[in-house]
Parts: structure tokens; sequence; C-alpha cells
């Protein structure tokens, strides 16, 4: 059981998939991707570049 669908509790869950586990992934919000989901409201056109 992976707590988490933030970036790295995703790869966690994908890992441990790969490995041959059986994996429930669970997240409190309605969507999975944490922080990163917002990332297309802060920067609209993905340009991060300093």
């Amino acid at each position: 059981m992976v707590v988490g669908g933030g970036v790295a509790g995703m790869q966690s869950a994908l890992d441990l998939a790969n490995s041959g586990y059986f994996v429930y992934l669970l997240e409190k919000s309605g969507a999975i991707g944490g922080a990163m989901a917002q990332l297309d409201k802060t920067f609209p056109t993905n340009d991060c570049a300093m």
C-alpha cells in the first residue's frame, strides 16, 4: 500500500508493481499528481527556464 499519489508515491507504486507486488495507491484528493498537478496552472506555458 502506497499512501500519497504525488510524484514519489506514483513512482514507488510503479516500482513495486514492476517488481511483482500487488499495489494499492491511496490519495486523499480527487486526482493524483500532488503538487505537480498544479504546475500547468502556475506555469501555463511550461516555460520554467531562468
